[in-house]
């Protein structure tokens, strides 16, 4: 189980590539879908910012139409895929004007690489997921055609957010995915490693722990099954998509800390899986909306007043 893996790929199809699969015109498809889909090209996806990335309407990244030509001052802030030798574009969005009743209007655009204006900084040294790239990008009169323009304007948010909707689906199957890999690495220590004359894995205490994984992991399975199930029959999806990411998400970090404990010092070198397992899954409970927001929108479903 490879995270950094899983979330290059994550990111790249559910982050870079639906928002233009599903609001695209056929231009767009052709320029830059069909070379993602066929594994030679990276998207990103430009929401957070430096000064916030859970309250999503409260960009500062702006885009202003200049004859033929988008102009965007700003920036964003981790960002994944975003500086690789094979990212094409970030779609980022932008505030581009104000709405009749005063709010602000958020709109989606397709910024190519290297395009005038846009630069994109240093990785990140990060806790976890050492091998996926994110980076921090910024916007200083950057310009791109009119024609970048993603879906209809002044609905980029509403559609970034559907995008989220989707990725939380997919975060919760790559944390279910490294809750196994967790199980797994367990079982077999607990089957090799040998005290007070016997297998680790005798001992009740351990066995508690390993059934207790189990039964966690098969739990967020099931979760995230439901949540797939009802996305791709085109029912409601988004309460269910809440709670499978935000379960598996902690059950990763539950069972990544449990798997260290039943490896023991073995499983706090860097050598050991369940090191890198015990990195990478804290993010899991930050990315794609932190397990506050998760809880947020459960507690909407359930008509539960709001604040």
């Amino acid at each position: 189980m490879d995270s950094s893996m899983a979330i290059t790929l994550e990111a790249g199809v559910g982050l870079g590539a639906n928002p233009i699969f599903a609001d695209g015109t056929r231009e767009q498809k052709e320029r830059w879908l069909v070379p993602m889909a066929r594994g030679e090209m990276l998207g990103a996806f430009g929401l957070t910012e430096p000064s916030g990335g859970t309250d999503a309407a409260n960009l500062r990244t702006t885009a202003r139409l200049d004859g033929d030509e988008w102009v965007i001052d700003g920036s964003k802030a981790f960002i994944t895929n975003a500086g690789t030798e094979i990212t094409g574009c970030v779609t980022i969005a932008a505030v581009t004007g104000v709405l009749p009743d005063g709010r602000r209007e958020i709109s989606a655009i397709i910024v190519p690489a290297g395009a005038p204006g846009f630069t994109v900084g240093p990785r990140y040294r990060k806790l976890g997921w050492h091998g996926s790239d994110t980076r921090e990008l910024s916007f200083a009169g950057c310009r791109v055609p009119a024609g970048n323009l993603l879906g209809e304007r002044g609905r980029g948010l509403q559609n970034f957010l559907r995008t989220l909707d989707d990725g939380r689906i997919a975060v919760a199957a790559l944390a279910t995915g490294l809750a196994q890999g967790c199980l797994d690495e367990s079982l077999r220590y607990a089957s090799e490693r040998v005290a007070f004359g016997r297998p680790i894995g005798a001992f009740q205490a351990l066995q508690f722990k390993i059934a207790d994984m189990k039964v966690a992991v098969e739990t967020a399975r099931l979760a995230t099954f439901k949540a797939a199930w009802l996305r791709d029959r085109g029912r409601p999806y988004k309460a269910e998509a809440a709670l499978a990411k935000l379960y598996a998400s902690e059950v990763a970090v539950t069972c990544a800390r449990e798997a260290v404990q039943v490896h023991g010092a073995a499983g706090y070198m860097e050598d050991a899986p369940v090191a890198r397992f015990y990195r990478d899954s804290k993010v899991l409970e930050i990315g794609e909306g932190t397990s506050e927001v998760q809880r947020i929108l459960i507690a909407r479903d359930l008509g539960l007043p709001e604040a």
